[in-house]
């Protein structure tokens, strides 16, 4: 028996589950916490982690590291997404959680993540052929997946966090920032070539932005359990019917939707739109949401490295992934976004 604990450092919130591993490789849900610690705030075009940002951060990581201890048996690993990724200065970053927080952290390039989406999507949900995509706070991952197997990912290093930052300057959002900002996503999905090999496919939606959607019409249609959206589907007009309400909505107006969190208030609408975007783009017309995502993915890789699919008798090994030679891998620069000039 062991217990076995995910951080998950984002550019938005610092996540942590942990489950027990029992001897026969068979796992159980213990714990999962969130603390909204909004690291890449105002990181800007210098890419420096700002001072408050990490302070909330080191914090977060001191809570997750009492719990950790609390441990029978433990173990853990700790990774590091966008925010850090980026950031100048990473090194005094991860100097400082682990000489106040007792965290060693892993910084992750953007392939890496993509890789973990796809291990904790593909283990608990009948995908067959799909789009997935993780819009976090300042990268967004795409994972096309064809017959169970990755076929091609990329990272692109845009968020909920530094999309509000370079183009919201009104509350509600003015129509000549909205088309700019639609315009430069629309541009940057032009730019990946296997992208129209997902046309009419649905998208497979994780991140807090994306699953927000869920939350906010399960509340509409009083589902039992509000939170529990792993596998929920919804369809183009909800979707649009939702985006319009928060789109249309002031900064109180937002906080007061139900299923809308009040500390993501500020950044769904660019949250959204580039989900929304892809809906378009690809003429997808449904989203499914999966809770599942890096943490699962890294909980897969721990045991070793075997895959287990539902609804089948087969067990699928790491190794039957596509070779990475197959896999576009390639991280998007700030500059080929063509979204740095803004602002």
């Amino acid at each position: 028996m062991e217990h076995f604990a995910v951080i998950d450092l984002g550019s938005n919130s610092a996540r942590m589950s942990s489950w027990l591993i029992d001897d026969n490789g068979d796992y159980t849900p213990e714990l999962k916490l969130k603390e909204m610690v909004r690291l890449s705030e105002d990181m800007g075009r210098e890419k420096i982690l700002k001072e408050p940002a990490m302070e909330r951060t080191i914090a977060a990581l001191k809570r997750f590291r009492a719990e950790i201890d609390k441990m029978d048996n433990g173990s853990y690993k700790a990774y590091a997404t966008a925010a850090v990724r980026q950031a100048r200065n990473q090194k005094r970053f991860l100097k400082l959680a682990k000489e106040e927080a007792g965290i060693d952290i892993t910084v992750i390039p953007g392939a890496k993540e993509a890789e973990f989406d796809f291990g904790g999507v593909i283990n608990t949900l009948p995908v067959q052929n799909a789009l997935i995509m993780d819009t976090g706070g300042a990268s967004t991952e795409l994972i096309l997946v064809q017959n169970r197997k990755m076929q091609h990912l990329i990272s692109i290093p845009f968020g909920s966090v530094n999309l509000t930052e370079r183009f919201v300057d009104s509350d509600p959002m003015d129509a000549s920032d909205l088309f700019k900002l639609m315009t430069a996503i629309n541009r940057t999905f032009n730019g990946i070539w296997w992208l129209r090999k997902a046309q009419n496919l649905p998208v497979i939606a994780l991140g807090g932005s994306n699953r927000t959607l869920a939350k906010i019409e399960r509340r509409k249609e009083n589902y039992k359990d509000m939170e529990e959206i792993h596998g929920f589907r919804m369809y183009t007009p909800e979707i649009n019917k939702i985006f319009t309400e928060i789109l249309g909505a002031d900064l109180e107006q937002r906080k007061a939707i139900p299923g809308l969190s009040k500390e993501r208030a500020d950044i769904i609408v660019a949250g959204l739109i580039p989900v929304v975007t892809m809906m378009r783009y690809n003429d997808s017309d449904r989203l499914m949401f999966s809770q599942n995502g890096l943490r699962e993915g890294v909980l897969f890789e721990h045991l070793n490295g075997v895959q287990r699919v539902i609804g089948g008798a087969t067990e699928v090994k790491a190794t039957d992934i596509a070779d990475t030679d197959e896999v576009d891998s390639a991280d998007v620069s700030d500059g080929e976004l063509g979204i740095g000039e803004n602002k």
